[in-house]
C-alpha cells in the first residue's frame, strides 16, 4: 500500500479509537491518480478502504474471522466522480446557470444557487441576471466578504476565496483544527438488536432512516444499501435534486413528509422508532427546532446508530452556516492552493467534491463501526463528521516535495458492471464498485430512481 494511503487511513482509523489500522487484510491494487495539489486519490483510496475494514470489522465481531478487503484506487477515484453513463440519454446539468466562481474588488467569491431558495437570496442581493456574463459585472462591485456576509444574511449560500494561512487565523479554521475527524460517542445501553448479517449482504434487513441532501450524507447511505440496508431516505415536499438523483439515489426508496404537519409527524416517529440506523445532514440545532434532538431520538429508538454531518465544523461561529463542497474548499484554502499550484487565473478546486464522497464514506464507516460497538457493548452509538475536518485531513497529510502523478487511464467497458441499469430516466451503464471483501460484495438491488416515489414504510424483515 502507498505510504501516504496508509498514513491517511492510520488517521481515519485512529479517530475510531483504535491503536492501529488492520493493514494485514486489506489490498490496494491498480495505479494512477487525479491531477490535483492535494492527494486526492490517496484519500478516495484510504476512505473506502476504511468502510471495507469497518465492514470486515462488522462480520468480524458477528461472525468471527477478518475477512480480506481488496481496494481498486483507480476505480475509487473514480467514484469520487459520476459512476453513470447513459444509453440514449444525457445527464441533467449539475449546476445551475448562475452557480460558479465570480471576481470582486478585492479577490473572488463562489456563489451556490442550485436550490431555488438560494438564488432566490442571491437575487435579493444583485438582482436577477439571466446568465453569468451580466451577474459578474454586478458582483465587481462588491467586496469579497462584505457580499459573502450579505447572501448569507439572506439565507444564500456563498464563499469568499481565503489563503490556507488565512482560514488557519480564521476563528472558524482555528475552531475546525481542534475537533477530531470523527468524533463519536457510546450512548445508553439498550436491548441487543435482531440483525441476521449474512456475510454475502451483511446489512440485509438493516433499518436505515436516510434525513441527507447533496452530497455527502447521499454517498454514505448509497454506499450501506450497496451492503444490503434497507434505506429509505425523507425529502419535504417540494425538494428535488435533478443534477445528482442518479447518483446518490441508488439502491435507496425515497419518500416524502412534511414534519411540521401532524399526521407526518407521527408517521415519522412511528419510522424513527423502528430504525436501526440514522443518517443526517441537518444543520446544527434544525432537528431540535423540528422537536426531533439527540435525546428524542434516543427516546424513540433506544440504542440507534446516530451520524451526522455539517458542513463547518460542530465548534466555532460557523457551524450552523450553510455549506457545500464547493463552498468548503473556497472558504478554506483549497481552492486558492490550487490556483498557486496550477498558476491558474482564478479558483482551482480539487478535480472532483473529494470533501463530500470522502465524508459520505467516513460517515458510512462510522454507521458500520458504531453497529459493531452496538453489538459488541450493548450500547447506542453517535458521531459527527463535517466537510471542514475532512479537508483538514488532506491539509495535514500533502504530497511529498516534487511528487509527479500518472494520470488515470481513460474508463472503458471493462470498468462498468456488464448488467444495464434501468434507472428512472432510461437504460445506463454504472461503473463496478471499487471495493470488495471475501464473501461479500457491493451490489445495489434498486437502481437510481427520482425522489419521491416511494411510500414512508418499512420493508418487512
Amino acid at each position: 500500500m502507498p505510504t501516504l494511503t496508509q498514513k491517511l487511513l492510520e488517521e481515519i482509523w485512529q479517530s475510531l479509537g483504535h491503536s492501529a489500522t488492520p493493514v494485514a487484510p486489506l489490498t490496494v491494487s491498480g495505479e494512477g491518480e487525479l491531477a490535483s495539489a492535494f492527494p486526492v486519490t490517496e484519500l478516495a483510496t484510504a476512505c473506502w478502504g476504511a468502510a471495507g475494514l469497518a465492514c470486515a470489522g462488522l462480520l468480524q465481531q458477528s461472525k468471527g474471522g477478518m475477512p480480506t478487503v481488496f481496494v481498486d484506487r483507480r476505480l475509487a477515484s473514480l467514484w469520487f466522480g459520476w459512476t453513470l453513463r447513459p444509453l440514449g440519454w444525457q445527464l441533467p446539468a449539475a449546476w445551475d446557470a448562475l452557480a460558479g466562481d465570480y471576481a470582486t474588488r478585492d479577490g473572488w467569491i463562489r456563489l451556490h444557487t442550485n436550490a431555488p431558495h438560494h438564488r432566490t437570496a442571491v437575487e435579493q442581493i444583485l438582482g436577477p441576471h439571466q446568465d453569468k456574463g451580466t451577474l459578474a459585472q454586478k458582483v465587481l462591485e462588491w467586496q469579497k466578504s462584505e457580499l459573502e456576509q450579505a447572501v448569507i444574511e439572506a439565507g444564500g449560500c456563498a464563499a469568499e476565496m481565503r489563503p490556507v494561512e488565512a482560514w488557519r487565523r480564521h476563528i472558524q479554521g482555528k475552531s475546525v483544527a481542534l475537533e477530531p475527524l470523527i468524533h463519536q460517542t457510546l450512548q445508553p445501553e439498550a436491548p441487543p438488536p435482531d440483525w441476521v448479517l449474512p456475510a454475502a449482504r451483511p446489512l440485509h434487513g438493516v433499518r436505515v432512516l436516510d434525513l441527507t441532501r447533496i452530497i455527502a450524507g447521499p454517498i454514505a447511505t448509497r454506499f450501506l444499501a450497496g451492503l444490503g440496508a434497507d434505506v429509505l431516505r425523507i425529502d419535504p415536499y417540494g425538494w428535488d435534486e435533478p443534477g445528482v438523483e442518479h447518483e446518490v439515489i441508488l439502491g435507496k426508496r425515497c419518500a416524502r413528509l412534511n414534519l411540521h404537519n401532524a399526521h407526518d409527524r407521527h408517521t415519522f416517529e412511528h419510522l424513527l422508532k423502528n430504525a436501526d440506523v440514522i443518517v443526517h445532514g441537518y444543520r446544527a440545532g434544525a432537528l431540535e427546532k423540528l422537536g426531533y434532538g439527540a435525546e428524542q431520538r434516543r427516546a424513540l429508538s433506544p440504542g440507534l446508530i446516530d451520524v451526522c454531518l455539517n458542513a463547518y465544523g460542530w465548534s466555532g461561529p460557523w457551524r450552523g452556516r450553510r455549506g457545500f463542497d464547493s463552498l468548503v474548499q473556497m472558504s478554506c484554502g483549497l481552492a486558492s492552493s490550487g490556483m498557486t499550484w496550477k498558476n491558474a487565473a482564478m479558483p482551482l478546486p480539487l478535480p472532483v467534491q473529494a470533501l463530500d464522497h470522502a465524508t459520505g464514506y467516513l460517515m458510512a464507516t462510522a454507521v458500520l463501526h458504531g453497529m459493531r460497538e452496538r453489538l459488541a457493548r450493548g450500547t447506542g452509538y453517535s458521531a459527527r463528521l463535517s466537510l471542514a475536518c475532512t479537508a483538514q485531513l488532506l491539509f495535514d497529510n500533502p504530497y511529498p516535495q516534487g511528487h509527479l502523478s500518472k494520470p488515470l487511464a481513460p474508463v472503458t467497458a471493462a470498468d462498468e458492471n456488464p448488467e444495464t441499469e434501468l434507472t428512472h430516466w432510461g437504460a445506463a451503464q454504472r461503473l463496478g464498485a471499487p471495493l470488495h471483501l471475501k464473501g461479500t460484495a457491493l451490489l445495489w438491488a434498486l437502481p437510481a430512481t427520482a425522489l419521491g416515489t416511494s411510500q414512508p414504510e418499512w420493508l418487512r424483515r
